[in-house]
């Protein structure tokens, strides 16, 4: 959901708005009511979430293995 607010406020509330915006939120920045900006998530945060998980899952099945599952059987079965 994105939020409208005035490049004024913006200025004043930055590092409150990075905040914001690093837990999700959107803004849009207006200049006398007319939208000239977005202040979004950075895509580069996104992949650093995406790498951090997969790190989260291999560590998470170094840990804890899957034992007595043969593996080209299931292949086999979902071929079927």
């Amino acid at each position: 959901m994105k939020r409208e607010i005035g490049s004024y406020e913006a200025k004043t509330k930055l590092p409150e708005l990075l905040r914001q915006v690093r837990a999700g939120k959107r803004f849009t920045i207006t200049s006398r009511g007319e939208a000239v900006a977005d202040l979004v998530p950075s895509a580069g945060a996104k992949t650093k979430d995406k790498a951090a998980a997969v790190r989260k899952m291999k560590a998470f099945m170094l840990e804890n293995p899957v034992r007595g599952v043969n593996i080209k059987e299931l292949i086999e079965e979902g071929r079927a």
